[in-house]
């Protein structure tokens, strides 16, 4: 007579069957991706200047660091916006720079905001496009999207030199075919209230005022990367 079998069934059946559910559970796992990649985070690297960089302001008042409120604000789809703006930088220390801040894991997309300290250093306008024009190329050709911020010249550098050095950008959008937006400093620059004591770098309420003035641009730009908002 065959003893009574207590507890859970001991047949070799549903022993197999304790087996392979785990198993298939377990194997069905790895056939599906933690996370799609269309839900990978954008990487938005900021790359400029003092304007950039958020000179004379708190760490959370910088324009990279609004950007980010910005874009937290207006997108499901987690984007990262990376501050690499150095205060004084030129577009020559932009193109020396370019290739070591941005690494091997190169982001998403790149706003690119140079060219105020060359006319302000009076750089040769043929320069300052040589320096835009490589960095462009660079990173066009590395499939990365590009927002060109375009600065405008003091009119007192006389009309060749503003000529000369505003084409730059708007020839650059049209040859690469990237964003551009024309002038960063849009509403900002020459308004006292919107500035610091020095007249030239945004103070808090200016930064907002360059935030609302990028979003088409800004939404120009992550819509080639796919990102909806």
């Amino acid at each position: 007579m065959r003893g009574r079998v207590t507890g859970q069934d001991a047949s070799p059946r549903a022993a197999f069957k304790r087996f392979c559910l785990p198993l298939s559970v377990a194997l069905l796992s790895l056939a599906v991706p933690a996370q799609a990649a269309g839900d990978d985070p954008i990487r938005v690297v900021v790359f400029g200047d003092s304007l950039a960089a958020g000179y004379g302001l708190l760490p959370a008042e910088g324009f990279s660091a609004r950007l980010q409120d910005w874009a937290d604000a207006n997108y499901d789809r987690q984007i990262v916006i990376e501050n690499a703006g150095v205060s004084g930088d030129t577009t020559a220390g932009g193109l020396a720079r370019l290739d070591w801040t941005l690494g091997g894991d190169l982001p998403d997309a790149v706003l690119l905001e140079l060219g105020a300290n060359d006319f302000l250093r009076g750089v040769d306008p043929a320069i300052s496009r040589a320096n835009l024009t490589a960095m462009v190329e660079t990173l066009t050709q590395a499939d990365v999207e590009v927002l060109l911020a375009g600065m405008l010249a003091p009119r007192n550098m006389g009309a060749d030199y503003v000529t000369a050095f505003e084409a730059i950008y708007s020839d650059l959008a049209e040859d690469y075919d990237i964003v551009f937006e024309p002038f960063f400093l849009q509403g900002v620059a020459g308004v006292p209230s919107l500035n610091q004591a020095d007249g030239i770098h945004p103070n808090p309420e200016g930064v907002d005022r360059m935030i609302e003035h990028m979003d088409p641009s800004m939404r120009a730009l992550l819509a080639r990367i796919g990102a909806e908002g």
